[in-house]
């Protein structure tokens, strides 16, 4: 039997940062943007922490520390294909990710289908084996009063890598 790990993964930025405002690599808010050292992609982030978590590779702070000025502004698509390569590199491959994203009125509808298709880029698989859904705090605390934007992910890893026809050997 092959072995599979899950992780879990959380990311969350406060609202005011310049625009846009990036998820999963697409521009969801053209006005507004989140405050952060990287581009601030809690999608991004979220689902790069469950990977590093999932192959017990600590967290994203760890592979790419925020007082390290290589990463300032750094694109969350970037650091997630490059965690995705570093799990790799320990024999591991990703089945599946699935992420909710935590927003107040940010529309995250209308960019599902290219938010999957970016993260699936990203982690090597499928759009079909990525899952982004969107929720609200029904304006409570302080993602309901709109001052961020947070993002949780599970991931399940396979033991080695994944063949050409998408199915795990």
């Amino acid at each position: 039997m092959t072995e599979q790990r899950v992780g879990f993964g959380m990311d969350v930025h406060a609202l005011g940062g310049p625009p846009p405002l990036l998820l999963g690599g697409a521009v969801v808010d053209e006005v507004r943007g989140l405050v952060g050292t990287s581009d601030a992609d809690v999608l991004c982030h979220a689902v790069a922490d469950a990977l590093l978590g999932a192959a017990c590779l600590g967290d994203l702070g760890d592979h790419f520390p925020s007082d390290d000025a290589r990463w300032r502004g750094a694109a969350g698509l970037d650091l997630l294909g490059r965690t995705t390569a570093l799990i790799a590199d320990g024999g591991w491959s990703v089945v599946n990710a699935d992420a909710v994203v935590v927003a107040q009125t940010t529309p995250i509808a209308p960019h599902r289908p290219q938010l999957r298709a970016n993260l699936a880029a990203a982690l090597r698989v499928e759009p079909d084996r990525v899952s982004v859904k969107a929720t609200t705090t029904d304006r409570l605390g302080a993602l309901g009063r709109e001052e961020g934007v947070a993002a949780y992910a599970t991931v399940l890893l396979t033991a080695g890598p994944a063949s050409a026809a998408g199915e795990r050997e």
